[in-house]
């Protein structure tokens, strides 16, 4: 069943000033795990830490941290980009089909799969009656409630596989709130699909063009350091100063962050001046300014959830 959703999240979405674009990419998933790593208790912290050293990338992720303490928070804050990393040719991870027999698979560290399918849960949908393919058996819903379930120690899986859960936890749970990663719009136009919006192009103030998903993708930023994150997070109107309402943080079901990220790409990802082809479209100040409000609210929100979800598995 659909979830709408409530009245007062859409209130806080739209009512936060616009800050300059700075979601995503890594600097956004960034943000958000460093003000989930704030929220997190002393006892937690140090158990996510030690899952975290287990990743062959500690070294890399803590590199320039001036102590033991900010070495920490570097790799938690960095752990949330490792998902997006394995794509990359130096890590010789695969890419694999969401058809594939271990498409659904969770085994740990030993996976060189890049599993590009699970940063998504595409909700098809249409407004003019053409035809939705089956939805897929794998995304970031399935895979997500298969990794909070091995992540308390009290699951039996091995240190390996928690380890690899939780990094892969830091950034899923980062895109679930991208509402362009949960919804695809199927169009006259656009038969087989826009893929999240993929299949359309945008045209920003600057006059560059680029697929809609990127520029939502795009929000906070692009690359990053830790340091770099942690400063924009901090920062005058940064991602710190925004307020989440504590009810809607406490929603713990990945299936309803699908649905609000689908409802929320419906209502303001694909509203005007997006068309319903592939044509560029100039970018208007009033999407500009709902989009950077929309992304600021879900990863305010998306960190006060991981931060939850964590407590609550390494408690």
């Amino acid at each position: 069943m659909r979830r709408v959703v409530s009245i007062g999240f859409l209130a806080l979405a739209l009512g936060i000033a616009a800050s300059p674009a700075r979601a995503w990419w890594d600097e956004g998933h960034m943000q958000i795990a460093y003000l989930a790593y704030k929220r997190l208790s002393d006892p937690v912290r140090d158990k996510a830490d030690a899952l975290l050293k287990l990743n062959k990338d500690y070294a890399k992720w803590t590199s320039g941290a001036a102590d033991d303490k900010t070495a920490k928070m570097y790799a938690f804050v960095h752990a949330a980009t490792w998902a997006d990393d394995i794509k990359t040719k130096e890590y010789g991870y695969t890419r694999d089909a969401v058809t594939s027999p271990t498409a659904g698979q969770n085994i740990g560290y030993p996976d060189h799969n890049q599993h590009a399918y699970w940063h998504f849960k595409d909700i098809d949908f249409t407004t003019d009656g053409t035809p939705l393919p089956a939805a897929v058996p794998v995304d970031f819903v399935t895979q997500l409630n298969l990794m909070i379930a091995a992540l308390p120690a009290s699951s039996g899986a091995s240190d390996d596989l928690r380890s690899y859960d939780l990094v892969w936890i830091l950034h899923l749970v980062g895109d679930a709130h991208q509402p362009l990663h949960a919804a695809a719009r199927y169009t006259q136009q656009i038969p087989n699909g826009d893929a999240g919006g993929n299949a359309e192009s945008v045209i920003v103030a600057s006059g560059s063009s680029m697929a809609l998903h990127a520029y939502w993708d795009a929000i906070f930023g692009g690359y990053s350091s830790p340091y770099g994150a942690i400063f924009d997070a901090d920062d005058k109107d940064g991602l710190s100063s925004v307020v989440v309402n504590q009810a809607e943080a406490q929603i713990a079901d990945p299936a309803v962050w699908a649905q609000e990220s689908a409802e929320l790409a419906k209502q303001y990802a694909y509203a005007p001046p997006i068309s319903t082809g592939k044509n560029p479209v100039l970018l208007t100040r009033d999407y500009e300014t709902s989009a950077k409000n929309v992304a600021r609210a879900r990863a305010a929100l998306a960190a006060a959830r991981l931060a939850n979800l964590i407590e609550t598995a390494l408690k």
